[in-house]
Formats: structure tokens, sequence, C-alpha cells
């Protein structure tokens, strides 16, 4: 089942007992999460809490105690034998204590493990250094996500989100009257208000190919945006191209390792493979959009859209997590919200709300 960007598994056994030995465990040693098990019959002699003191909760749709009182009161079971059903039950616990590793708590969450500030020390990439400290000195990890097709109201709402954000994501090819001048003035307020400029551009094209598009025609994004992205999906030849003009610049590139529209196909062994370049151009590649934390690398700043503060969907494929569920428990660094700040009555105060937001659920995320 697909559901909240995690594919979930139900697994049914027969008994609590083997499920503990037989499914929790081998699962949990090939990386899997078991949080719950589904069993037909518990024969309460201890599988329960075995399970409970790993962390897993139990669901049994039957208890050998409540067979017993059934089958008593249809006249199928004597009180002699549930007597010594019940002593049996009693003499023969097999209760396993856990190993230290094996032990997990209910209230348990992931942390992270290095502040933003912390980071921007360890980072390969100027750009990537930039951003992680203007999130830890503006205390924002807000992207705002500006896809208005008006370079008049687009430069309104920027300018009234501004003191917000730590990055504003653009889709400026969507703009019906571009000209350079509202590209100059984007860089104007960039570095009137401290943050990031990204073009959400998505090149996913021959090396050759990049290259023209990043730096020739109507837009040149490498002229005027501190960050683009792309697919890995032509191989590493996209990151060469784009790295020949924005290497030089100082810019940096983020890398679209996942997604967050319903049935896409950024999973599995293309997230992986989508790791596995970024790590190979540290100097380059500052991050990813994603729907969590992939890697450990200080240096890859984990991008998520599709946040609102309230779960859903629009309708079109689009899904929509908390930046509490974004940033607290996947651990991701920053959440790009677009329709929930520039569709709001009030695109400023809406901002400081996500703003807000945003930052309490970083500082839940941090280990101390």
């Amino acid at each position: 089942v697909w559901y909240g960007m995690v594919w979930y598994c139900l697994v049914w056994y027969g008994t609590v007992r083997y499920a503990r030995m037989k499914l929790a465990g081998p699962l949990n040693d090939v990386g899997l999460k078991t949080t719950d098990v589904v069993v037909l019959v518990d024969r309460e002699q201890g599988g329960a809490t075995n399970l409970k003191d790993r962390g897993v909760t139990p669901h049994a749709v039957l208890k050998i105690s409540q067979m017993c009182k059934c089958l008593v009161k249809h006249k199928r079971l004597s009180m002699e034998i549930v007597g010594k059903v019940a002593t049996f039950l009693k003499e023969n616990q097999v209760v396993i204590r856990p190993k230290p590793e094996e032990k997990k708590k209910k209230d348990d969450k992931p942390k992270r493990a290095l502040t933003y500030e912390a980071r921007a020390e360890k980072c390969k990439n100027k750009t990537a250094t930039k951003l992680l400290k203007i999130m830890a000195e503006k205390k924002t990890n807000l992207c705002f996500s500006a896809d208005i097709t008006d370079k008049k109201r687009l430069l309104e709402v920027v300018e009234a989100v501004g003191p917000h954000i730590c990055m504003l994501k653009t889709h400026i090819d969507t703009l019906e009257d571009f000209d350079m001048d509202v590209a100059k003035k984007l860089r104007a307020l960039a570095d009137k208000y401290n943050f990031i400029i990204f073009e959400d551009r998505k090149y996913a094209d021959i090396g050759n190919t990049v290259v023209l598009q990043y730096s020739k025609g109507i837009y040149r994004p490498v002229e005027w945006a501190d960050i683009v992205n792309a697919h890995p999906l032509p191989g590493p030849g996209i990151v060469e191209g784009l790295k020949k003009n924005g290497g030089p610049a100082g810019r940096g590139l983020v890398l679209i390792a996942e997604m967050s529209s319903k049935g896409n196909l950024a999973t599995g062994a293309y997230t992986e493979a989508s790791i596995k370049m970024a790590l190979e151009y540290p100097d380059y590649v500052m991050g990813f959009i994603s729907m969590r934390k992939l890697t450990d690398s200080p240096g890859i700043i984990h991008m998520t859209p599709g946040v609102k503060l309230v779960k859903g969907g629009d309708g079109m494929g689009q899904q929509y997590n908390t930046p509490e569920l974004v940033l607290a428990e996947k651990l991701s660094d920053l959440i790009i919200v677009g329709r929930g700040i520039y569709q709001a009555k009030d695109p400023k105060a809406e901002a400081a709300m996500y703003r807000e937001a945003g930052w309490a659920a970083y500082e839940k995320s941090l280990t101390s």
C-alpha cells in the first residue's frame, strides 16, 4: 500500500511466537523496520511480551484463553481441560530478553547529528556552505516555490516573504512577460533579504545540450541562479555538462532523487544510483530533491517539496506532508512550499507560519 510517501507491507503469520522468531528478526536483519505484527493466534506463552520488548506491536485475532471460553460456552470443552491448558501455559512461558541492540522504544525518534552551522563548515560546495549559514542565521529552513506567471506579482510576493525564507525557487520559463530585468531584480531581492535563488529547471539531457540550456538562450540561469537541478537519468554526463559553467561560477547542483507526486518512478534502484552519482561530485552536487534524508554526508542538503501545514493532496497526484513529518521524522533539511503561501490571502503572514513550524520541527530533531 502506498501512503504518505512510504510503501507499507502487511505480513500475516500464524502465531505470535513464530512471528517473532521467523518474521520480525529476519526482516530487521535485512534493514527493514518491523513496527507491527498481525497473527491469527496468540498462544499466550510470552510471544507478545517478546515483541513489545523489541518495540513491535502485536495484533492477535484470537487468544488461547478466548478460544477456551468460547468452546466452554458452546459445550465443546470441559472446565477440567481448560484448567490443564491454563496450567500448561503458565508453566511454559518463553520469554527471551532482548539484546541491547534489539531494544526499541515507541517514542524513539530519529535525530540529526549535526546542526546547520556545523555542517556548513564541512561542505565542499560554496553555495551549500552559504545556504546552511543563511538557514542558521535567519533561523529558517523555508524555501518559497514561486510558481507565478506574472513578473509584477512575482516580485511583490518575493518582497513580502523575503525576510522569512532561506531560498527562493523559481520556474522562470513560466513567466509570460520574462526579461532579464526580472532576473536582476530577483537577484537584488536575494541580496537584500539574504536568501539563495534556485531555478527549478529540471535538466534532463546529454552534457552538450545542458551546457547550452544553462548558459545560452533567453534565460541563462548560470548568470543569476545560485542553484539549478537535474534528473540523474542521462548519467554523469549531465553533471559534467552543468559543472562546466556552473563550477567556475561557484554555483551548486541539486539532483532529483525522489519526487512527491503519486506513482512517480524515482524510487528504489534509481534513487540509490542518484545518491552514488551525487557523492562522486562533492564540490558541485550540493543536495537532493527527496522526501527524506538519503545520506549522512554533511554537504548534501535534502530539500523536500509537497509540504503544507496539513496533510492532503491536490487531486492531480501531488501529495502533501507536514513540516513536522518532513523535518522531525524524515530528517530532511529544508521544506519547499508554493501554493500554501502564494495562494494565501496574506503570503507574508503565511510564510511566517511555515517558517515557525519548520524551525520548531528542526529544533525538535536535534540530539541536543
